[in-house]
């Protein structure tokens, strides 16, 4: 049985598989074919965190396959009263078929995992927010932008980071992450990533020059400052990361075809320029609605593995 915890546990052809299945589903949604992949069956939902795309990707996803999620907030469970994550797992995987959680420590993800019967996709942890990069690569593939992708990542060393690092070191692409001092990347999963790169080709980079890291990339990237639970921190993080927002300016050194992405929520006159966020290149809502099929996509194939 395989699960989705991160893109480090999947090979360039399994994550191939995943995005060709997502993009045939979305071909058969948007001529409103809409095919029970997966019939009767009922994906849990368990959220620690709070959630606009994820819910609405996976609630909608899986009932577009025939089958339905239940939300489960840690309020409305006995895991928010301190039940352990292990017997959370042992109940609920008795009585769904699949899981997704969204959760703060990747460990409470990896522990639900370790007992659970159905399988389990992360939906975001500290460390990892792997659908998002299903739906950001497969908003690449429809823009072209495959072919000598180079690819720049401009902002805080946090989750999103992460999984960028995993996902251009299995498929093979250029990747030049850019952050400011103090707020890098986890050196543990840069150096897996680079490891990674060794069988790919791919080329990583990390650094604290934004500008050096745009300079003709085919796709800019970024992500909020403060990321959710750090509300605390928002003065000190506007000051850390001066010189980071990708305007018009840093986007004039991409590529002139370059296209820019946001997983959101988006803060205007922070981590981007209203100018660029609503612009010509910019393929954020794309990119947002690509969540919903690759949501599809990525269940559609735990489902086939399940008894691998």
């Amino acid at each position: 049985m395989k699960h989705f915890l991160t893109l480090a546990d999947f090979t360039k052809e399994e994550l191939l598989e995943i995005l060709e299945l997502s993009l045939k589903i979305k071909t058969e949604t948007k001529n409103k074919v809409y095919k029970d992949y997966m019939p009767k069956q009922v994906l849990g939902m368990i959220f620690e965190k709070s959630s606009t795309r994820t819910r609405v990707s996976f609630e909608a996803g899986i009932y577009q396959l025939g089958g339905i999620g239940l939300f489960l907030s840690s309020n409305d469970i006995q895991l928010g009263r301190g039940e352990p994550m292990n017997d959370t797992s042992r109940v609920i995987t008795r009585m769904v078929d699949m899981v997704m959680i969204r959760t703060f420590e990747h460990a409470k993800l990896e522990e639900f995992t370790k007992h659970s019967q159905v399988p389990v996709i992360n939906g975001l942890t500290d460390d990892f927010h792997p659908v998002q990069l299903i739906a950001d690569y497969l908003t690449i593939m429809e823009a072209e932008k495959t072919e000598n992708l180079i690819a720049a990542y401009i902002g805080d060393g946090n989750n999103l980071a992460h999984s960028w690092l995993m996902l251009a070191s299995k498929m093979g692409f250029e990747l030049r992450i850019a952050t400011p001092k103090g707020c890098e990347v986890n050196p543990k999963f840069l150096q897996k990533a680079l490891e990674f790169a060794k069988i790919s080709g791919a080329k990583i980079s990390v650094g604290n020059d934004p500008k050096e890291a745009v300079k003709n990339a085919t796709v800019v990237t970024t992500d909020t400052w403060i990321s959710m639970g750090q509300e605390d921190q928002k003065e000190n993080k506007i000051k850390e990361f001066k010189g980071y927002i990708v305007d018009d300016s840093m986007m004039s050194l991409a590529s002139k075809d370059a296209i820019f992405l946001h997983c959101l929520p988006a803060y205007r006159g922070y981590e981007v320029s209203e100018s660029v966020f609503e612009g010509s290149q910019s393929r954020v809502f794309e990119e947002a609605e690509n969540r919903l099929h690759a949501q599809k996509g990525i269940m559609v194939w735990l489902d086939g593995k399940r008894n691998d």
